[in-house]
């Protein structure tokens, strides 16, 4: 009998030091594993992260394309107003060299009086030339 009691401790004893590894085990398996409302809640979140970063990376290009819009126009106006100093520069040669009194100075002269200005009335000539 005193072997059959050796035996029950010894199994005892195996058996106390294999359930907290199993145990242990369980433990790790179960936290991998998230339960319903977590998990919900979890996907919930990363969802929301996500449309957060879309939504940030979309507003980011958005604005980055606004601001090469501007840039466009910005840059756009700058060539008018090249264009437009080069040939006020032009238009004042041409009324430098203008006759008055031939044919073009003449008929110039009748255009000239629905302009502000002769220099207006030049500029608006030579743009409808070219």
């Amino acid at each position: 009998m005193d072997s059959i009691d050796k035996l029950l401790a010894e199994l005892q004893t195996e058996y106390k030091e294999v359930q907290p590894e199993q145990q242990s085990k369980l433990a790790t398996a179960k936290s991998f594993i998230p339960s319903s409302p977590k998990s919900a809640s979890f996907v919930d979140n990363l969802l929301a992260e996500v449309k957060a970063d879309f939504a940030q990376e979309d507003a980011a290009i958005e604005l980055k394309r606004q601001q090469e819009l501007e840039q466009e126009r910005i840059r756009q106006e700058q060539l008018k107003a090249k264009q437009l100093e080069a040939l006020k520069v032009e238009a004042k040669e041409w009324l430098a060299k203008v006759d008055p009194l031939s044919s073009e100075g003449l008929w110039f002269e009748r255009f000239a009086e629905s302009y502000p200005s002769k220099l207006e009335a030049a500029i608006e000539y030579l743009r409808s030339n070219e």
